[in-house]
């Protein structure tokens, strides 16, 4: 069943008022349907507060609608689109990250994309959420397809500096994102200086395997965590569930 619009983002902000969230990434090249649904079971029982959707590459068209789908049927968390283009938008989800790759070096990323995909968006009835993206190093995957001048990993000013240009454009909310796979996530430092001027809420991904590394996101003031390479990679659903109970703990512990 479709939430309403504006109920995710507002579902969003009134979760955070209790602490930080743990959202689940899963990506339709990298998991079937079959185990996206058992992944998102498991992520609601674990306590994660919403599963996005998306990739680089191949994360469009039936694939994605699948996938979306057997998310849906299997929990009742909020399915929240991550496009790495236009092409992935799926009119079985919640709401999607309308997002803009301020640090790209191609208009494509950053305004292209969205125009292509705006009226599609409106079709579905989709819920836009506002996002400033920006790539940091290494950017992995992303990086590269986004064309992304990554902002070096010792330069935590300029992502500040890019953050809060995202919140003076309008957007909602700013993820820092070291890439899918990433082998270090975004440095604390990194993290509390984007925290530290911006009103928006902060989501941190890429690289984050570990309870250590979730809980000093969370230290340095990341609201929302981002996992998803750790729980694709589990050999099981057992195992994919202790490492969300794992995470989930250390990011609200």
């Amino acid at each position: 069943m479709r939430l309403e619009l504006g109920k995710v983002e507002t579902h969003i902000h009134e979760k955070l008022k209790n602490g930080p969230l743990h959202f689940v990434l899963l990506d339709p090249d990298d998991v079937s349907p079959g185990m996206a649904g058992k992944i998102a079971a498991v992520s609601e029982k674990a306590g994660v507060d919403a599963v996005m959707v998306g990739g680089s590459t191949g994360a469009e068209g039936e694939v994605l609608d699948a996938v979306v789908r057997s998310i849906k049927e299997s929990s009742s968390l909020p399915v929240i689109l991550f496009p790495g283009s236009h092409g992935g938008i799926s009119g079985y989800a919640d709401a999607i990250f309308f997002m803009s790759l301020l640090n790209s070096r191609n208009p494509f990323f950053i305004t292209g994309a969205q125009a292509l995909g705006a009226i599609q968006v409106k079709r579905y009835g989709l819920e836009p959420i506002p996002m400033a993206y920006l790539i940091i190093e290494p950017g992995e995957t992303v990086g590269w397809v986004g064309d992304a001048r990554a902002i070096p990993r010792h330069k935590p000013k300029i992502a500040a500096a890019y953050a809060l240009a995202g919140q003076y454009l309008g957007m909602r909310l700013v993820y820092l994102e070291a890439g899918s796979g990433a082998p270090e996530p975004v440095p604390p430092q990194m993290i509390a200086a984007v925290k530290s001027v911006i009103d928006v809420p902060l989501i941190v991904g890429g690289g984050i395997r570990t309870a250590g590394a979730a809980e000093a996101a969370v230290r340095a003031g990341a609201d929302i965590v981002v996992t998803g390479t750790a729980v694709e990679r589990a050999r099981s659903v057992e195992e994919a569930r202790k490492k969300l109970e794992e995470l989930n703990s250390a990011i609200k512990s």
